[in-house]
């Protein structure tokens, strides 16, 4: 893994520069970084002690491993801008929404690709990852893990299809988390709590109930065990519960997860 370069500059590009050179899997002197905008690759560049690339074909011949962290309306570029520099031995990994392994293939040849779908708590070293490889990658796919595993938690996935499940659940889910936030603050403002005291508490509740639930894991207990121990008969949160329980919000969350599973699908075709 002697070298690595990135085509894009972006949030999660930067994210996986700082979470890779922190956890020592590559020194600075072997990150390559290009992008469209020359102020962006100067400023990552600068901030961590970078490689800058020249063009993105000078990524291609010059790292091992060549991330595509491009936006997916852009990957057709990216891809022409490279395919005469990739060399077969080299792993490709694609972190655009969307693009299937087989569609650069068909632009890059039959060479190593794993694609994957990090989320944006990756920013803060706390994402979640899912990664598929094809037939190609699959010997070089620790070293893809390693990867986002220096920021966040990394899983494989052995079908293709099932990253569009992962974009659903883990790729968009940070959103739906900030939405409970946003109503529960609204809610607390509503009930005469201070816009600050409301924000401050439901943040920490819901940083400390992640943090309660990861630990939880660990001992064998799921979220609905947390819950039922939380929900005392007759109390405040069984209420709560029975409200929610009332408009199907088990239910309308699943409608709306596979709604985002049926567009990612629809994006990758």
């Amino acid at each position: 893994m002697s070298t690595i370069g990135f085509v894009g500059a972006g949030n999660m590009a930067e994210a996986l520069v700082k979470g890779i050179i922190a956890a020592n899997i590559y020194a600075r002197h072997q990150v390559f970084v290009s992008d469209i905008r020359p102020e962006r690759v100067i400023f990552v560049a600068n901030k961590y002690g970078l490689v800058v690339a020249r063009t993105n074909a000078e990524i291609a011949e010059r790292a091992e491993t060549i991330v595509l962290s491009v936006k997916p309306q852009n990957m057709a570029e990216a891809l022409q801008s490279i395919k005469n520099s990739v060399q077969k031995q080299k792993l490709v990994i694609s972190i655009a929404a969307g693009i299937r392994t087989a569609h650069i293939s068909a632009v890059l040849g039959d060479i190593p690709i794993v694609r994957a779908m990090p989320n944006t708590p990756a920013l803060i070293g706390e994402g979640a990852c899912a990664l598929f490889a094809n037939d190609k990658a699959k010997p070089m796919l620790q070293r893809a893990k390693s990867i986002f595993s220096a920021v966040g938690k990394t899983v494989v996935v052995d079908d293709e299809d099932l990253i569009d499940a992962v974009t659903a659940v883990s790729g968009s889910g940070p959103a739906y988390y900030f939405l409970l936030m946003e109503e529960m603050i609204r809610a607390g403002i509503e009930l005469g709590l201070s816009s600050d005291i409301a924000k401050d508490l439901v943040l920490q509740t819901a940083k400390g109930a992640a943090l309660l639930a990861v630990e939880s894991d660990k001992q064998g207990e799921t979220p609905a065990v947390l819950r039922q121990k939380v929900t005392s008969p007759g109390g405040t949160t069984e209420a709560a519960l029975g409200v929610l329980a009332q408009g199907e919000f088990g239910q309308l969350l699943s409608a709306a997860i596979k709604q985002a599973h049926q567009r990612s699908r629809q994006l990758s075709k």
